[in-house]
């Protein structure tokens, strides 16, 4: 059992090696808080150490350990959140978040895998690839927060690494995997220490010369705008929404401008939307982990007509009935799928489901 007892230090060697114990077993996220054990999120459960509970110096000492600049140190015990990443050779890379609660300072580290995934690795569709090898436009990955949405756009940034020669430019908020040159050349900014917002980096990149840019989040009117930007301007931009589905992606993304706008910004993302990724992780049937269901719209003439018209929230229809023909699915249809392949059980599909009664009567007639 680890020492925590109230009055001894944790120091830099327990904390890498309470990370590395997260790694090895499959965590995907990493607590600390006053109060309680470290715990470890596992196949979407938290799971608490077998040890003594942390006390406050303890999680005070864990931020040090974590924080890289020097003003921020200073300041740590009026700090109220902070942002960071930290890097473990050999072992992973963690996004880092400290903030403050109930007068005490607390911690979560999100894993991130020290290598690269890709397409296949992960299990993706094929047509990822191909949404990946666009020339221009605007490709968004989506849905809430611990859904795979940063594995699924580095794998996607993976697959354009090694199959074209071109200047890939990430602006992240931390930096999450570190990628090594292969065809393409890349540039990796870090909201903080490289650029002061998502919207400026944004503004700068073109004129950084990239093919592709990578932007961590669609977080404000001003980045959307400029993403728009760039997209129309002959450059691919692959970016993030916490949105469930394709219908709620662009009407959040046309949500944020004045009403005035709203009708042009709908023709923009006609002309630049070339896909959505909309992704959910839910439990495998063998307990071994989780499995990724996705909703996969591309861009088609009726898509683009539907989105100009303001009929996003018909879009559904039109995805299932291009599954053959563009490699589009609904979230219903990969339900069946991964159903049918005894990757998650019915009881997890159907609650899954946009209408739970409607699949289950689809899967009988199927």
């Amino acid at each position: 059992m680890l020492a925590l007892r109230e009055g001894t230090t944790l120091d830099k060697a327990t904390l890498d090696k309470l990370l590395t114990v997260g790694v090895q077993n499959g965590a995907s996220d990493i607590h600390f808080r006053p109060g309680d054990p470290p715990i470890y999120r596992v196949n979407g459960v938290l799971r608490p150490l077998k040890t003594e509970k942390l006390a406050p110096e303890h999680t005070r000492e864990v931020a040090l350990h974590l924080i890289h600049d020097p003003a921020v140190k200073n300041e740590i015990d009026t700090l109220r959140e902070h942002d960071a990443s930290y890097g473990l050779p050999s072992v992973a890379r963690f996004r880092v978040n400290i903030y403050r609660q109930r007068g005490t300072l607390a911690v979560i580290l999100r894993i991130i895998p020290a290598n690269v995934p890709t397409i296949d690795g992960l299990g993706l569709p094929q047509v990822l690839k191909s949404i990946a090898s666009q020339d221009r436009g605007l490709v968004l990955v989506t849905g809430a927060t611990g859904s795979g949405k940063s594995s699924t756009l580095a794998a996607m940034i993976d697959h354009i690494n090694r199959s074209e020669s071109l200047h890939i430019l990430t602006i992240e908020d931390p930096i999450e995997f570190v990628y090594k040159n292969v065809k393409s050349s890349i540039s990796q900014r870090e909201i903080g220490p490289d650029t002061n917002s998502f919207a400026m980096a944004l503004r700068a990149a073109l004129r950084q010369d990239p093919d592709v840019i990578l932007v961590g989040e669609m977080r404000d009117t001003e980045t959307i705008d400029i993403a728009l930007k760039a997209s129309e301007t002959g450059h691919l931009v692959l970016s993030t929404v916490h949105t469930t589905d394709a219908s709620r992606t662009i009407n959040r993304l046309v949500s944020v401008f004045n009403a005035e706008e709203q009708a042009m910004v709908r023709m923009r993302l006609a002309d630049s939307l070339k896909a959505t990724i909309s992704q959910r992780l839910l439990p495998r049937a063998d307990n071994k982990g989780r499995a990724v269901a996705l909703e996969i719209m591309v861009q088609t003439k009726t898509v683009q007509e539907y989105i100009r018209e303001d009929r996003a929230n018909e879009l559904k229809d039109v995805i299932e009935k291009g599954r053959d023909t563009y490699g589009t699915q609904s979230f219903d249809q990969h339900l069946s799928q991964l159903y049918r392949e005894g990757v998650i059980d019915l009881e997890t599909a159907r609650s899954a489901a946009t209408n739970p009664a409607d699949f289950q009567r689809a899967l009988e007639f199927d």
